[in-house]
């Protein structure tokens, strides 16, 4: 299957009327209005080497299926550094945080980086990344110290109390953000206890 292959067939499954709903409110060049659990089952019919030709199209859809179909042991920093770069919508923030960000290696560390940053669209990634990676792992942070040694990989994701913190602690300075969706993912942090149960 070719990108054009994959244009056609989003061309095929288009919703005219959400996709002219998206085109208002969304900075999408061009969009299907494709809705997810029709691009997961696409998903499943691409080759993951086609992901970053996918990524490349100014297509929200095509843009979707390079976030679910990419390789996550293939997807370096660096990568995701450029990656993030070129993420303008809340949406498709969001999206990456759920299909990709929350399973790399790195994503704890890198989301602590987003989180600081002064732009929305990372703010929205390392919060919703982060918070994917807590619903994934209920953890007891009760008995973590700021000296444990915690182990961020991609099949034991913690947070130690001095991590936790951190999150809270910029989320509280995020809830004041003009951005809904940064105010909202922030809204969620700042609502958890330092000695909840995770």
């Amino acid at each position: 299957m070719t990108v054009s292959d994959v244009k056609r067939d989003l061309h095929a499954c288009m919703n005219g009327v959400a996709s002219a709903a998206m085109r208002q409110s969304d900075d999408y060049r061009v969009n299907f209005g494709v809705e997810l659990p029709r691009l997961e089952r696409l998903a499943d019919e691409i080759d993951a080497s086609l992901a970053p030709d996918l990524w490349k199209e100014s297509v929200r859809e095509c843009r979707i299926l390079a976030l679910m179909i990419q390789r996550r042991d293939d997807f370096s920093e660096e990568l995701c550094d450029v990656w993030i770069e070129q993420i303008h919508t809340a949406e498709i923030a969001q999206i990456a945080s759920m299909y990709l960000f929350q399973y790399l290696d790195y994503a704890v560390d890198k989301s602590l980086e987003w989180i600081a940053s002064d732009e929305e669209i990372k703010q929205i990634c390392g919060f919703t990344t982060l918070w994917k990676i807590r619903e994934r792992n209920i953890l007891t942070v009760n008995n973590i110290t700021a000296n444990d040694n915690v182990n961020y990989n991609n099949d034991a994701e913690a947070f130690t109390s001095r991590t936790l913190e951190e999150i809270i602690d910029q989320a509280q300075s995020a809830v004041i953000s003009d951005n809904l969706f940064v105010k909202k993912i922030a809204q969620r942090w700042t609502s958890i206890s330092r000695h909840t149960t995770y």
